[in-house]
């Protein structure tokens, strides 16, 4: 088994982290800057240094690396990995990239069940960079843990469809360049459980649509990523032509789309640890508590030494479900995308707690990223699929396996 990087992501990890530690980790204070002085707080992907930053990493070949084949860098999820966890360091990173959610999985849809006229009217501009978009899933009036829940009705109208609904926490809506949203809805509600759901593409400006308001969390607005929004649709009309594969098909291309979704937060997710355990130890390092400095505590010698161990295996199970991915589809690593998906929200949680109650009050504040980080991967226990559901099906299908391996030894 070989745990060492091929020539080709080595090489791209060295110029994915120069950009970070050169262009991007400069450029945040003046970010916020800039996002803070516009007339609209939620446009924040035409803030000018992020466009700047776009430029540079186009003409450094540091774009749309987590979309393979000829639309992207051409990577496997392997090779993605290790790029992902350095742009999960920054909370800009991803964006100067285009390497950003909801983006990656709306462009992975289009890229795979987008009919040719909705690739160019859609997918070419996402990959450009030239404007966002959002996916539009989970609603206010039905537990959306069961995607088969969604209430909202798009229905055949001759040559349109009309949809009608309610959505929630649809992240990126807020900000005015979000031009296009994929919408989840029921097509046929006497179908087939799993039959009744279609996506559809609904332009942002598009009649009887409304941006109700922005959602926080935990008070953080997320703005600088173009927040979560409540929309309404209220007999929107689109032409049918905007249908996205068939009728019926909106669930499995829901599980295709989140797959990698699920992979890459969890890859982001272990840079952003990473960054925790550094902070954790420089503070650790500067501080004198009772005659000693923190680092030479117990408690925190502690958290820090859990904090690696922890995150090693969680990097490792990450990485196996990318090989496995590569290796036998989606639909064969599945079982450990489940598994990343529970243990890595979990496993940051905890770094981040650690790392914050080692800062003092001073984790709970502005003046450090631990706060809103920790805001932001809570999130990530609900993202795509909460913990919950994810135990569940993960132990069913452990059930079924070892109820088979008993059954294959008694005969």
């Amino acid at each position: 088994m070989d745990f060492g990087y091929d020539e080709k992501t080595e090489e791209l990890r060295g110029r994915v982290r120069a950009f970070l530690d050169d262009e991007v980790t400069p450029a945040e204070p003046v970010f916020d800057e800039q996002l803070a002085a516009q007339p609209d707080p939620w446009a924040w992907s035409t803030v000018p240094v992020l466009e700047e930053l776009k430029d540079k990493a186009k003409s450094q070949g540091l774009w749309n690396l987590f979309l393979p084949g000829d639309k992207g860098a051409g990577l496997t999820n392997l090779q993605y990995a290790p790029l992902a966890e350095i742009l999960g360091r920054s909370t800009l990173a991803s964006a100067t990239m285009n390497c950003a959610a909801p983006d990656t999985g709306n462009m992975e849809v289009l890229n795979e069940f987008g009919t040719p006229e909705q690739q160019e009217q859609w997918l070419k501009p996402l990959l450009a960079g030239e404007i966002r978009s959002s996916f539009a899933m989970t609603e206010p009036d039905v537990a959306s843990s069961d995607a088969t829940n969604i209430g909202t009705r798009i229905e055949r109208d001759g040559d349109e469809y009309v949809i009608n609904g309610r959505k929630w926490w649809i992240t990126g809506a807020m900000d005015p360049n979000a031009k296009i949203f994929i919408v989840m809805g029921k097509t046929d509600p006497s179908a087939e459980r799993h039959r009744q759901q279609s996506q559809i593409l609904v332009p942002r400006d598009t009649p009887g649509l409304t941006i109700k308001r922005g959602m926080t969390v935990y008070g953080y607005d997320d703005a600088d990523h173009g927040g979560h929004a409540e929309l309404e649709f209220t007999d929107v009309r689109v032409p049918a032509s905007n249908l996205i594969g068939d009728e019926g098909s909106g669930f499995a291309i829901a599980q295709a789309r989140l797959g990698p979704g699920r992979i890459h937060h969890c890859m982001r997710s272990i840079g952003l640890a990473e960054k925790a355990i550094e902070l954790m130890c420089e503070r650790a390092d500067g501080r004198t508590a009772f005659g000693r400095p923190l680092s030479e505590q117990g408690v925190i010698r502690n958290w820090i030494a859990e904090s690696r161990v922890k995150l090693e295996q969680l990097r490792l199970l990450v990485l196996k479900t990318a090989w496995l991915m590569d290796t036998v589809g989606n639909k064969g690593a599945h079982t450990e995308i489940q598994a990343i998906k529970i243990a890595t929200p979990e496993t940051v949680q905890w770094i981040l707690d650690k790392a914050i109650q080692t800062h003092g009050a001073g984790g709970l504040s502005q003046d450090f990223p631990l706060a809103r980080a920790y805001a932001g991967i809570r999130t990530l226990r609900f993202a795509d699929g909460p913990d919950e559901v994810h135990k569940a099906s993960l132990a069913r299908r452990e059930l079924r396996r070892q109820a088979a391996e008993r059954e294959g030894r008694a005969n």
